[in-house]
């Protein structure tokens, strides 16, 4: 079920990868399922603390790190305009929570890009 809370459902998500043709739409559109998939999973088990979010978007970065392969087979990679893109999204559904006062490395720390 697509997120239900009308920021995050309307909200456009990986646009700065999607505006940069090194990017392969057909990669960014399973990243942006990710982070989709993260706000039904905050929506459905509402993590009631900051260590309980952590816990769902460790899980949501982790995936972002099975992708890297699927770039890496399309002529591109997670770099630093990606990892910028894509931080700034998770902070976005970390906020758009309730959860501003999140860490923005520690959302993502998990991560292998």
């Amino acid at each position: 079920m697509p997120p239900t809370d009308p920021r995050t459902a309307g909200h456009a998500f990986l646009k700065g990868m999607y505006e940069d043709g090194y990017y392969p739409d057909h990669v960014v559109d399973k990243g942006r399922q990710i982070l989709l998939r993260l706000c039904e999973r905050i929506e459905d088990e509402r993590p009631a603390d900051l260590a309980a979010l952590y816990v769902l978007t460790h899980a949501a970065t982790e995936e972002f790190n099975e992708l890297e392969a699927e770039f890496d087979a399309a002529g591109s990679e997670i770099e630093t305009v990606a990892r910028e893109v894509i931080a700034e999204d998770f902070w976005f559904v970390a906020s758009a929570y309730g959860f501003a006062d999140a860490d923005a490395e520690e959302l993502i720390a998990t991560r292998e890009w």
